[in-house]
């Protein structure tokens, strides 16, 4: 029997595609569905590592988890990673495959969408329901030729689709009414129904828009949903969504994050950000590292040459400087880890061109980025203390030097990861997931002076999953979405 599928497409980027297919995910399942999440393309520098050690979009992983299921690389295919304005590196199936500029990648669409369908023809076949998780806009008419991500998709398998527009940013009307302008007729018959998102306030005031967008239209709608607040304690996709935490609590002490352009897997910061122990301040280009942080945190990078140069450029290396002058500490995950030591080598011209880089100088080590990509799920404990943890690395390039005799972690392999300075204030790291672990977590919380909590992470993610798919079984008309998944092409 033919799975189910249903295909959640967008007015924009950010306007909760990701979290409705993952609360859906969850309700379904609950249900005792074998529900499989599935997204043709997707650009984010937020990945996971699978089991089988490929890499997909962060959504996708916590969708997966959303459905009890094992992250798999078929349910993200395509996956673009920004290494520039106009690049990004192309990941296949969980593999690097190249970089392609973005036009260059118009002409790979049709050879990329043979590997999107054979993926989703792999987990249709174990599954009673696919959600389908567009990307971008689905009124993107420029790219609509040879398109793998949305309506092209869509078209190729037959799928029906939902279109999700958010209030919150303003124009829902006319966001709504006008993908049904500019999209192909064709098109906007695979467009079976719309669900408003984010909506604050008295619903009652906006009965008569929805009903103008289904006049429009002749989408019927699927539910207007308010707003969710606790989805900000779900990984974010994309920066947009970082940008949009809790700001930091008076009296606490501060953890100070410098945003740069090509930051990446920086979910990582999330558990910390619910601790209400610590204020987690990421620091925008123009503005200066707080004085009174007393942890200064380099996040992972997806070019750290590039982002590594942006930090001079802001004169955070200065600040950085002097934060180590008062006796503060620094700990620098993945691409940060690489960016404190002296110097980054690129002798294969991965990043760009070919070149040495002098680091920042606060580890004694050295990087020599390669081109094989060490993706592997890891688990282990810190060289102090031995608290546990349990995440993954992903990362190109090899570190040595002197303070690696002094490593961070021991992994359960018996290998042992990063490196840490005599005086033990500056720590380097490839672990990502680090501190998720609640123990990990807790003494890093006790050695910055921060109170812990017996806040369990893990619990706290399965909490807001099943509260928010009970929030969209509140709000949308769940037997319509079901009717709409089991529609033949």
């Amino acid at each position: 029997m033919r799975a189910r599928a249903l295909m959640i497409q967008g007015t924009g980027s950010d306007v909760g595609k990701s979290l409705v297919v993952a609360g859906l995910a969850r309700l379904f399942a609950r249900r005792g569905l074998k529900v499989r999440p599935f997204k043709p393309q997707n650009m984010s520098n937020n990945a996971a590592v699978t089991a089988d050690g490929g890499e997909i979009g962060r959504a996708q992983a916590l969708q997966a988890r959303a459905a009890f299921v094992a992250p798999s690389v078929h349910m993200n295919p395509v996956l673009l990673k920004p290494q520039s304005e106009i690049g990004a590196q192309v990941i296949v199936q969980g593999r690097r495959v190249g970089t392609a500029k973005a036009r260059e990648f118009q002409d790979w669409k049709p050879r990329l969408m043979e590997a999107v369908l054979a993926s989703y023809s792999r987990l249709a076949d174990e599954a009673d329901l696919m959600l389908v998780e567009g990307a971008g806009s689905a009124s993107e008419v420029n790219l609509r030729a040879g398109d793998i991500a949305n309506m092209g998709f869509a078209r190729a398998t037959g799928t029906p689709v939902v279109l999700v527009g958010d209030i919150d940013r303003g124009g829902v009307i006319a966001s709504l009414v006008g993908t049904r302008a500019v999209i192909d007729p064709a098109d906007a018959a695979m467009i079976r129904g719309f669900i408003v998102n984010r909506f604050r306030g008295d619903p009652t005031l906006f009965a008569d828009g929805m009903a103008f967008v289904a006049d429009r239209t002749g989408w019927p709608p699927i539910g207007l949903v308010p707003h969710f607040a606790e989805a900000g304690l779900l990984p974010a996709e994309d920066i947009m969504g970082l940008r949009q935490g809790p700001g930091a609590t008076a009296g606490v002490p501060v953890v100070a994050v410098p945003v740069m352009p090509r930051i990446a897997n920086f979910d990582d910061l999330d558990p910390l950000r619910a601790e209400a122990g610590v204020a987690v301040r990421l620091v925008e280009p123009g503005s200066p590292l707080p004085a009174e942080a007393v942890l200064v945190l380099l996040p992972g990078s997806k070019t750290t040459i590039d982002d590594l140069a942006f930090l001079r450029r802001q004169g955070w290396d200065i600040d950085l400087a002097g934060h180590v002058r008062r006796g503060g500490r620094v700990l620098g995950l993945c691409g940060g880890y690489q960016m404190l030591g002296r110097s980054i080598a690129d002798p294969h011209g991965i990043e760009g061109p070919v070149q040495t880089v002098a680091g920042l100088g606060l580890l004694d080590v050295e990087t020599v980025l390669t081109p094989d990509k060490n993706l592997t799920r890891v688990t282990g404990a810190t060289i102090a203390g031995g608290h546990p943890f349990d995440g993954y690395e992903m990362h190109l390039g090899v570190t040595t030097g002197p303070d690696t005799a002094r490593p961070f972690a021991r992994l359960a392999d018996g290998r042992t990861d990063g490196a840490t300075s005599a005086d033990g204030r500056i720590v380097g790291t490839y672990v990502h997931g680090l501190f998720a672990g609640d123990r990990q977590r807790r003494a890093w919380l006790g050695g910055l002076g921060a109170a812990t909590s017996d806040l369990a992470y893990d619990a706290l993610v399965e909490d807001v999953l099943d509260r928010f798919a009970a929030h969209l079984g509140s709000h949308l008309d769940i037997d319509r979405l079901w009717a709409i998944a089991g529609e033949k092409p």
